[in-house]
């Protein structure tokens, strides 16, 4: 091998050398840091592309966990007014049974049947009031309750409305159901019976909705955090092996600059021809 000093052959391949595993100690350092080993479109361009479709399926799941919790939220709402429409039911029927008795005197009737306008009316303000983000589910013309299901929104379940309110289907006892006689008690009874049969078919029905909305939430969180780790199994960097390997590589690189140094005093070798 000739002796040269403007052409160090063995400095060039040593400095290579040392350039690669320094490039291979930023990659590794960049793992540790963002505990990922593909963070970019350079790292590997098909996984990337491949976890940014699956990210992007994890944000509309995210937005059907949001639609679910809203739509869980007016349901618990509309059941809770239909089962208090029920409670108050249940009081008109004692009070109207009771004012079927013809011997009450005047005072008695009228003291029920002020009771039982006031438990009447209560049925309209516990029905108008109802309403969760601007849908109330339970009164005349009600709003179903509608929640997205899937990643892109195409698929829905839809809770149908419930009429509770004192002028709808349900509910056949009306704002001028009066017990001032017995005849008119009589009538209010079959009424009043007539009405709780129907709330009670109205709360199964919101209550299966309620069930079939936890289960949907449920299957989303499970697809979700399916997904996720179907992402974590592609791009994230298993740190144990990573942090072997910047042990490694940090040792090469301070062998490199041990053999640079060595290779860039071999020039000064030459000095010893001309003693």
């Amino acid at each position: 091998m000739a002796f040269s000093v403007n052409t160090n052959a063995g400095a060039f391949a040593a400095l290579q050398n040392l350039n690669k595993t320094t490039a291979s100690l930023n990659e590794v350092q960049t793992q540790i840091n963002t505990g990922l080993k593909v963070a970019s479109a350079k790292d590997n361009g098909a996984v990337f592309a491949i976890a940014q479709k699956l990210r992007a399926d994890v944000a509309g799941l995210n937005a059907v966990k949001g639609s679910l919790d809203r739509a869980t939220s007016g349901l618990d709402v509309a059941i809770a007014a239909g089962e208090a429409v029920s409670d108050l039911l249940i009081e008109l029927k004692e009070k109207a049974v009771a004012a079927k008795d013809s011997g009450l005197d005047t005072a008695s009737r009228n003291s029920l049947n002020n009771d039982f306008t006031q438990l009447r009316d209560q049925i309209t303000s516990i029905v108008s009031n109802a309403e969760f983000n601007g849908t109330n589910n339970v009164e005349n013309s009600g709003d179903a309750i509608v929640a997205i299901t899937s990643d892109d929104g195409s698929n829905t379940i839809t809770i149908a409305a419930q009429d509770l309110s004192l002028t709808g289907s349900n509910v056949t006892i009306t704002a001028a159901t009066s017990i001032s006689t017995s005849a008119l008690a009589s009538a209010a009874v079959g009424q009043i019976e007539s009405s709780i049969a129907n709330v009670n078919t109205a709360l199964s029905s919101l209550g299966s909705g309620s069930n079939r909305l936890a289960l949907q939430r449920s299957f989303v969180d499970k697809l979700s955090d399916s997904i996720e780790v179907g992402i974590g199994n592609l791009v994230d960097a298993d740190l144990a092996k990573t942090s072997a390997s910047l042990q490694s590589l940090q040792v090469k690189q301070q062998l490199g600059l041990q053999a640079l140094s060595i290779a860039n005093q071999a020039p000064g070798t030459v000095l010893s021809l001309f003693r």
